[in-house]
């Protein structure tokens, strides 16, 4: 277990960042994280969907324009205001992981994605054990967290890099991700009463992404929106060596361990 600290605090970060962009369209890539894990726990129209830590609305629109029911959740006003304003249609509320407001058993399936890795301590524990009320008994959930690994390691210290972060400028630290290894992340939703049935190694923002030059051509101006619609999109050259990286050392560069759990029926 590892913690990301940074200048801005975990909400001053996502209040910041969904505030920048607009809201999403749907996404449309079902090849890559976050739709293609969703599929593999969304089998059936039966049944509820809470997306919680929905952000701007790519996996949250593309199941309610296909006629699921889904509800989604964010912890950050101005993310719920812009999915309102643009589709008033939406079942999306502000609401916290750690004291939902849903009845017991109210879903089949949680998705959740890069949404547990935001808190430490005793939050974490109170999410979890939210989340495994409101799921219902035979349910399933599908959840992201940050890995404890070389390539987070990487990006933090790029990031520190980049924004001229001192080590030892204590005074400015904040709690922004906890990382956990892909044991801990297993041990986590067991502790809860979930039964895990896969965990998957996976590439969300690829580090070779941060570099234009790694980025498939029409990729190279980043586009925020668009690379949520349609994947962090890499070059030739970026591909290959990320699929050399992640065939030999899964564990070491991934960047979010996604896993598959049920809650037992009895």
């Amino acid at each position: 277990m590892r913690i990301t600290y940074r200048r801005a605090d975990n909400k001053e970060y996502w209040t910041k960042r969904w505030g920048d962009i607009p809201a999403d369209l749907p996404m449309e890539n079902a090849n890559v994280y976050p739709l293609k894990y969703a599929q593999e726990t969304v089998r059936s129209k039966n049944g509820v969907i809470l997306e919680a830590g929905c952000g701007a609305g790519r996996i949250l629109r593309y199941y309610h324009d296909r006629g699921y029911n889904i509800i989604g959740i964010d912890f950050i006003q101005g993310a719920i205001t812009k999915l309102k304003k643009i589709d008033p249609t939406l079942k999306v509320e502000v609401g916290d992981i750690t004291d939902m407001q849903f009845k017991d058993g109210a879903f089949k399936y949680i998705l959740a994605f890069g949404l547990y890795h935001n808190l430490d301590g005793d939050n974490l524990e109170k999410a979890m054990r939210e989340t495994s009320r409101v799921t219902e008994k035979g349910g399933e959930i599908c959840a992201s967290f940050r890995a404890d690994n070389i390539q987070n390691r990487l990006n933090d210290w790029l990031e520190a890099h980049r924004s001229g972060h001192k080590k030892d400028d204590a005074k400015d630290k904040k709690f922004h991700k906890m990382n956990l290894t892909k044991s801990e992340f297993r041990k986590l939703f067991e502790k809860h009463g979930f039964k895990i049935k896969k965990v998957h190694t996976v590439v969300n923002m690829p580090l070779l992404y941060k570099f234009a030059f790694f980025r498939a051509r029409d990729h190279k101006v980043f586009n925020e929106n668009k690379a949520r619609k349609e994947g962090y999109q890499l070059s030739f050259l970026g591909k290959l060596i990320t699929s050399f990286l992640l065939k030999f050392f899964p564990n070491q560069f991934c960047n979010i361990y996604v896993l598959i759990a049920e809650k037992p029926k009895h």
